[in-house]
C-alpha cells in the first residue's frame, strides 16, 4: 500500500478516536485524554494510537485501562467511518513527548544556571598577563 493512504487512514482514525472518545465513551476512569498521533502500518492492518492524559500517575493509568477496554468500541467506530476492507486493530500507547519536552526544559534550565554562574565568576575576572598578548607592530612603520 502507498504511504500516501496510510497517511490519510491515520488521520480519519485519529478525528474518529478523538471524537468517539469526547463522545460515545462513557467510562468514569477516563481522563483527560488527547489524542496526539496515529501511526498506521503500510498493510494498513494495525494502527498505533498516541494519546496523553493530563493528570498524575493512577489517573493515567486508570484511563488506559479505560482505553483498552474500550478499544472494540473504538475499532467498530473506526471501521464504520473508514469503510476499510479490514478494520485495522487498535493499540493505545501513552505518548512521551510531553515527559520528553519537560527533560529538554530541565536541561535547558539547568544550563542556564550554569551559563549565569559562569557570566557572574567572569564579571569581576582579569587577564592573567597583558590584555592583549599578540605582538602588534605600527602599522606606519616599514618592516627591516
Amino acid at each position: 500500500m502507498s504511504e500516501a493512504r496510510a497517511r490519510r487512514l491515520a488521520e480519519v482514525i485519529h478525528e474518529v478516536v478523538a471524537e468517539a472518545l469526547k463522545f460515545k465513551v462513557k467510562d468514569p476512569r477516563l481522563g483527560f485524554v488527547t489524542v496526539t498521533d496515529v501511526r498506521v502500518t503500510p498493510d494498513l492492518r494495525d494502527a498505533t494510537v498516541f494519546y496523553t492524559v493530563l493528570g498524575d500517575p493512577v489517573e493515567q493509568a486508570s484511563t488506559a485501562k479505560a482505553l483498552e477496554s474500550a478499544t472494540g468500541l473504538l475499532r467498530s467506530e473506526v471501521g464504520k467511518e473508514t469503510g476499510v476492507k479490514f478494520t485495522p486493530t487498535l493499540t493505545f500507547t501513552p505518548d512521551a513527548v510531553p515527559e520528553n519536552a519537560r527533560h529538554i526544559e530541565d536541561l535547558l534550565r539547568s544550563a542556564a544556571q550554569r551559563d549565569s554562574a559562569i557570566a557572574a565568576a567572569a564579571k569581576d575576572a582579569e587577564f592573567a598577563g597583558e590584555s592583549d598578548p599578540y605582538r602588534s607592530e605600527d602599522p606606519t612603520s616599514e618592516p627591516q
